[in-house]
């Protein structure tokens, strides 16, 4: 049974009113309602994510988190429609940038895609879509509490567009110059993770610190069951995230003419590696869970940690990202467990880089993706890459000790670009007359659910005070006179 095959005469698939364009998947179903499955489990991450940032945030900032999590979907969604897919996976352009030839999605419908000849060009889209959206999500940690909602948007969508789409471009294009070096990352340990840790490091290097920095509450979460609820969301999103890797060359199709390849956002198909991947998904997630709660346990003297346990799981499922389809089962278990042992000692980053990033995004997805990453390097072998039946690449333990320093320059480009680019972004908007990128102090010090939304607010409402001069309810724990949560008290010095 001969695969689906690309003609660029006809970049839809094909005239539905003349032909049965379900015909050339007859028989490959499966693969395409597979990753479709996935996509729905991978959706359940961007909510995952609003509710975790939500519960670690203070609660008089808990609601804007939430409310982002939908912006930014809708924002990426357009900006995927409009050119990000273009940018992105366009079968032309060079190792640095797409063109704009599916603009505005021209050209995508059913033919097969650029990622797998077995997946219709939609459904491929659609999943590489998830993936944008989950890595601006996690961008955005890097404002919270102090960060203004429509700039942080206007951000989201030119970060999307000059960041994220060249990034994944060199990682995931057969036409990348990382694709071709080779580094090999199996679902986004670049392009998704040290991409969004070093972007977020730079809103909030930008942004400045929190007013009050230094309070006790400050670094308290306010909602532990909220943490670990978005915890459970990303988990099981990322069982799905982790599916995906490099089109299928069984397809038979001449590379000048299928000439865009996806090495990232997972098998892409329904193969044994994909089996695999899933195990070794959960499996990093748990033993980077005993990583991070055997420190906790040491450092605050045989106590456990809740919020520790969540940020373990999250720190094992980003080591294990770029390596999920190229490691076996008991390296997959170390990786997490280094991952998750490396960013619970990294507890004070913050404070010795000076800069406020209260969401540990960087030291979780940043330094979480650059451990990932090199350890693939070490670990990655040809036994469990070649389960597709036709990718054969191994690291430092299959004897190709120079996979370390490609790693390396994956690492460090990646790294750089995100950083520099986004700062350079930030400052742009920052200083545009009228858009003000950070909230003015009385509306940090209310908070940004009372500053920015109307009506609304997480938790208890309280009528205990009203006046003749307004009907606005008071909240639970916020004083009037000075703005400031009772629970707000400056640590001791």
């Amino acid at each position: 049974m001969s695969e689906p095959v690309y003609d660029a005469s006809m970049p839809e698939g094909g005239d539905p009113t003349k032909v049965d364009v379900n015909a050339q998947y007859v028989g490959f179903e499966y693969h395409y309602i597979y990753i479709m499955i996935c996509a729905f489990i991978v959706w359940l991450i961007l909510p995952g994510i609003g509710l975790l940032y939500s519960g670690l945030a203070r609660r008089k900032s808990a609601l804007a988190l939430l409310f982002q999590a939908w912006m930014v979907l809708a924002v990426t969604t357009f900006q995927w429609m409009f050119w990000g897919y273009s940018l992105t996976y366009s079968r032309d352009g060079g190792p640095f940038i797409g063109t704009l030839k599916n603009f505005g999605l021209m050209g995508v419908l059913v033919a097969p895609s650029p990622g797998s000849a077995v997946l219709p060009e939609i459904v491929f889209c659609l999943y590489q879509l998830l993936f944008c959206a989950c890595t601006v999500m996690i961008v955005v940690g890097g404002a919270f509490e102090r960060g203004n909602i429509l700039p942080s948007m206007i951000f989201s969508f030119f970060w999307a567009t000059i960041v994220y789409c060249p990034l994944a471009r060199w990682t995931w294009s057969s036409h990348g110059w990382l694709y071709n070096l080779p580094a090999l990352d199996f679902a986004g340990g670049g392009p998704v993770h040290i991409a969004s840790g070093c972007s977020a490091l730079a809103y909030a290097f930008v942004l400045g610190k929190r007013k009050d920095h230094g309070t006790v509450s400050l670094c308290k979460p306010h909602n532990t069951t909220l943490v670990f609820t978005g915890t459970v969301l990303i988990c099981c999103g990322w069982l799905g995230f982790n599916v995906q890797f490099k089109f299928n060359p069984s397809t038979m199709v001449p590379r000048e003419v299928f000439a865009d390849s996806s090495q990232g956002g997972s098998t892409l198909n329904a193969s044994v590696r994909s089996m695999v991947v899933i195990f070794n998904t959960n499996t990093a997630a748990s033993t980077g869970i005993l990583g991070w709660v055997m420190v906790d346990y040491i450092r605050h003297k045989r106590k456990f940690s809740v919020v520790g346990a969540c940020e373990g799981a999250i720190a094992g499922l980003v080591g294990i990202t770029p390596a999920a389809g190229y490691v076996s089962l008991w390296l997959a278990a170390c990786i997490g467990f280094i991952t998750g042992i490396v960013c619970s000692l990294l507890q004070n980053i913050d404070e010795w880089m000076g800069i406020d990033e209260g969401m540990d995004v960087f030291k979780l997805h940043g330094i979480g993706g650059m451990v990932g990453a090199f350890l693939t390097g070490l670990f990655a072998t040809e036994q469990i890459s070649s389960l597709d039946g036709f990718t054969f690449s191994g690291g430092a333990i299959d004897g190709n000790g120079i996979q370390v320093g490609y790693q390396l320059a994956e690492i460090c480009a990646i790294s750089a670009y995100s950083f520099v680019v986004s700062c350079i972004l930030l400052y742009m908007l920052k200083y545009i007359p009228g858009l003000k990128l950070r909230i003015d102090e009385e509306c940090e010090m209310i908070g940004l659910d009372q500053a920015q939304f109307f009506d609304e607010q997480i938790g208890d409402w309280s009528l205990m005070e009203t006046s003749l001069s307004t009907t606005a309810p008071t909240i639970v724990g916020v004083s009037d006179g000075s703005w400031v949560s009772k629970d707000e008290t400056r640590t001791e010095k």
